[in-house]
């Protein structure tokens, strides 16, 4: 079964010799940023290793919610939310964005307690949510077959299409004036005085005064040819696609499977909380950074020791630009998606949902998720190289903020009154001694 598809994207051809900003990764995070730099009159270079979307922007599950967020990520939500909002008028094209509504199922009265506690969260904010049970929630969930307790409503998430999103905000940046380039690597910083000067790419050489780089689950590995520590980790997602059903309407996220509806009518499926993480070298690198995550969430993590050992391994952690790199060696990151977490997914939507015993399966496909030790991204300039900003580490929450720390990059990199405080989002927190937190809300 083939993955993702993607609807076609002409690149531009020519190398700009000069621009103000290159933004390196054509996800909807990349995207965002240059749309927004772009409609702000300045010049941008667009560049993406392989096509726009290609890797996790096109392959989550297209939620774009409030609910169930870690605590420090709300304002900036709250700022995607209203991108959204505008994007079909702004773009002109598709993103498939609708407010369909999402449910936290609880099935004990123990989650029922944690989904109260997290929606005092959202008590300060102008954003509907509220809990709902009995005759209500049976009637937003027809012929299911879960005993639940309840469940938190947030009736004004929604939903979008990957497939659609990041491709439609790259034409939009270049409808602004961005230049966008696919299938080229940027393989370093060309830097002068320790400042940014320009970046190197498989084509040759670009001048500018500010790099950011939106590199997702390569972000680490561009970083650290730069000299610069990233601590990130990839945690490996999957997905399947049905055929069309009459399930229902609003999104969902049990703790055994999530399901929501997509704009073909079928549903996009993905087990409610497991991921697998593939032991690589970084593993043992970051675990001591990372040992807080993985005792908070050792149930849904299922490491194994697998090819991407052997990958890694191999790669060159550090090159010099006249080299090819494992961005050009790697054009999409295309994982082969858990055989055993998308049977598990699909026996678990027909348990709770018998409708699913009508459809059929008819793609499924796995992305690498980009992480950091607290769960929260880095959306942040580089104190230690003037000009160099990293937006990335987005861990499953990517898709939907997107458009927001698309807009927080782009008033970093010019220096504009910030939309929120970015000081949450800082790469220094890992190095300056800060406590690092997982949100208990989350």
């Amino acid at each position: 079964m083939p993955g993702p598809t993607l609807p076609p994207f002409e690149s531009d051809h020519r190398l700009p010799e000069r621009v103000d900003v290159v933004v390196i990764g054509g996800g909807i995070v990349g995207a965002s940023t240059a749309l927004e730099l772009a409609e702000s009159g300045v010049s941008v270079l667009l560049c993406e290793k392989g096509q726009i979307g290609g890797e996790q922007s096109s392959r989550n599950w297209g939620w774009v919610r409030m609910a169930q967020r870690d605590r420090r990520e709300i304002p900036l939500m709250l700022e995607a939310i209203r991108q959204w909002e505008s994007f079909e008028t702004r773009l002109k094209d598709k993103t498939g964005y609708t407010k369909s509504g999402i449910l936290f199922t609880s099935s004990t009265a123990k989650s029922m307690a944690e989904n109260e506690n997290w929606a005092k969260h959202l008590d300060s904010y102008d954003f509907e949510h509220r809990l709902v049970s009995g005759r209500e929630l049976d009637d937003m969930l027809p012929g299911h077959r879960m005993k639940l307790k309840g469940a938190l409503y947030t009736p004004t998430d929604g939903r979008a299409e990957p497939q659609w999103a990041a491709p439609a905000i790259a034409e939009g940046a270049r409808a602004a004036g961005a230049t966008v380039i696919t299938s080229c690597a940027v393989r370093s910083l060309d830097l002068e005085a320790g400042k940014v000067a320009g970046v190197i790419t498989e084509k040759g050489r670009v001048k500018c005064g500010a790099v950011v780089l939106a590199g997702g689950a390569w972000s680490r590995l561009f970083a650290g040819n730069a000299g610069v520590g990233l601590p990130q980790l990839k945690v490996l997602n999957t997905v399947l696609r049905t055929t069309v059903v009459e399930g229902p309407t609003t999104s969902l996220w049990t703790d055994s499977v999530s399901m929501r509806k997509r704009a073909d009518g079928g549903y996009t499926i993905a087990t409610g909380t497991q991921n697998v993480v593939d032991l690589v070298p970084d593993s043992f690198r970051l675990a001591w950074a990372f040992l807080p995550a993985f005792r908070a969430e050792w149930r849904s993590l299922r490491f194994r020791l697998s090819d991407r050992w052997r990958t890694e391994a191999s790669q060159m952690r550090r090159w010099r630009p006249d080299q090819q790199t494992a961005f050009e060696e790697c054009r999409v990151l295309d994982p082969a998606p858990s055989q055993r977490l998308l049977r598990k997914a699909w026996a678990d939507a027909q348990r709770l949902f018998p409708v699913f015993e009508k459809a059929d399966i008819v793609q499924s496909w796995a992305g690498m998720i980009d992480v950091t030790p607290d769960a929260v991204p880095v959306i942040s300039p580089v104190d230690a190289i003037p000009g160099f900003h990293i937006a990335t580490g987005f861990s499953g929450h990517g898709f939907g903020i997107g458009p927001g720390a698309g807009r927080l990059m782009a008033d970093l990199v010019t220096g504009r009154t910030p939309v929120v405080d970015p000081g949450d989002f800082r790469l220094s927190r890992f190095s300056d001694g800060s406590k690092i937190t997982l949100d208990s809300g989350y």
